[in-house]
């Protein structure tokens, strides 16, 4: 009964104080740790009608707390970008004919991280579900819901 009343909870407060969040909420309930899967249902946004812009900021603000020149292994910048998640945006403008290209460097500009972040998300999360959005961040394409549990829950938190 708690957790039920956590999700009315937490969902009338984004409907208050967030509504442009609340229009594409993260479906709470089912993101428990028992989970085995990812969900999608209430989270989806149809393409491009989602503002990820405090998502993203929340996603900054838990990765590296703001500092532009954040480094933790080979992760650096606002959002902790690795080379990979680099490689595989120029891929994905490779393979749309686009002539722009990021570089390693990249990684330290806000814009360009974002950039980066939305690409990703145009690509590997169609519906724009942010639930997805926040755990791939993370975990990757092929996360592991237990494992990306706690961080999920540090960027929701974030948002609110």
């Amino acid at each position: 009964m708690s957790k039920f009343l956590e999700v009315i909870f937490i969902s009338l407060c984004t409907f208050l104080f967030c509504p442009s969040i609340a229009c594409a909420s993260v479906d709470i309930a089912s993101t428990n740790t028992n989970t085995t899967s990812s969900t999608q249902g209430s989270s989806e946004v149809p393409a491009g009608k989602y503002d990820w812009n405090s998502v993203m900021d929340a996603i900054i603000e838990v990765e590296s707390g703001g500092n532009n020149r954040a480094r933790s292994g080979s992760s650096a910048g606002p959002m902790q970008i690795t080379p990979v998640l680099v490689r595989e945006c120029n891929n994905i403008l490779r393979k749309k004919n686009s002539k722009k290209r990021f570089k390693l460097s990249d990684r330290f500009s806000v814009a360009k991280s974002k950039e980066m972040f939305l690409l990703i998300q145009e690509v590997f999360n169609p519906l724009n579900s942010i639930e997805k959005a926040i755990r791939s961040w993370n975990g990757g394409v092929h996360y592991s819901v237990k494992r990306t549990q706690q961080y999920l829950n540090k960027v929701l938190e974030k948002m609110r």
